[in-house]
């Protein structure tokens, strides 16, 4: 048998391999040696020696690409990318770009094992983002934005540029059972988020998204959004990337109730990583740690 070292774009075409699938042998394009073996219950167990960064990647990745069955609940991860003073974007809004090259090959990753990415009207009507995977290999998800009244500006690239389906989620009520959509990349109408100026409910759009059968779901921003999503208890998974920024003032990263003592405090399984351009606080919340 010929070992071969990992690289990091080796990891990559593994990790492609692996999404939705288990119980199965995986090998290098090209090569008949067995490489990687996932389980059929998501355990993996690498068969080719790796360097640092490439086994680092398989350990942040893999479990992500587990199979969501039909009636299984989704997993949820969110993202945020931050400054070292916690900072998301300046007072203006200026946030383009906080991470740097690494943390954006990073996010793209994150979109290509997703079947969704989901963004508020705010962060979407701003930074006028694409939401497609460009950085890495990988398929660009279904795009979700969060748009009650209608804010973001039809002319963005969400609405014109057809990379990839795109459901716009808007005021107006929502019949479980009723979500279609052509499956082409077009823009499509979901009204869903009520008529009322209260925030849209995370749980109601994680339902929605489970009637187009969108299971893996990525809360890419912003912090209003993702901090919605990790008050009602629904995150998995929080990637926050750290910059080595200090901004000194601006749009905080999270906005969460106010607790009185450290004991209330969120205190996730976590891991760090360095991507190089950035620092990646990988917390798991779906990992119930013992008190101290």
């Amino acid at each position: 048998m010929t070992s071969h070292t990992l690289d990091t774009e080796a990891a990559w075409d593994l990790i492609l391999q692996a999404e939705d699938r288990a119980g199965v042998t995986l090998a290098l394009p090209g090569s008949d040696e067995p490489a990687l073996e996932v389980s059929g219950n998501g355990e993996w167990h690498l068969l080719q020696p790796a360097k640092e960064e490439a086994l680092a990647l398989l350990e942040m990745f893999l479990p992500l690409c587990q199979p969501r069955a039909a009636g299984a609940a989704q997993h949820v991860i969110g993202q945020l990318g931050q400054s070292l003073d916690g900072r998301i974007a300046t007072a203006t809004g200026h946030s383009r770009f906080i991470n740097g090259e690494d943390g954006i090959v990073h996010l793209h990753r994150i979109r290509a094992l997703s079947d969704a990415v989901v963004v508020g009207a705010g962060t979407a009507a701003t930074d006028n983002p694409r939401l497609t995977v460009r950085c890495a290999r990988g398929s660009n998800p279904v795009r979700v934005i969060i748009d009650r009244n209608r804010r973001v500006p039809d002319s963005h690239h969400l609405f014109t540029d057809g990379e990839a389906p795109t459901l716009r989620l808007v005021a107006g009520d929502y019949t479980p059972g009723n979500a279609h959509y052509d499956g082409q990349n077009t823009v499509t109408e979901i009204p869903c988020l009520g008529s009322g100026s209260e925030p849209a409910d995370p749980e109601l759009i994680l339902k929605v998204l489970a009637d187009f059968d969108l299971r893996k779901i990525f809360i890419e921003g912003g912090g209003l959004t993702v901090s919605k999503f990790l008050q009602a208890g629904l995150l998995d998974r929080l990637h926050v990337m750290v910059a080595p920024m200090i901004i000194g003032s601006g749009r905080p990263a999270f906005s969460l109730p106010e607790i009185d003592f450290l004991d209330d405090a969120l205190r996730p399984a976590s891991r760090f990583v360095n991507l190089g351009s950035d620092m990646l606080f990988d917390l798991d919340f779906s990992v119930a740690l013992p008190a101290n």
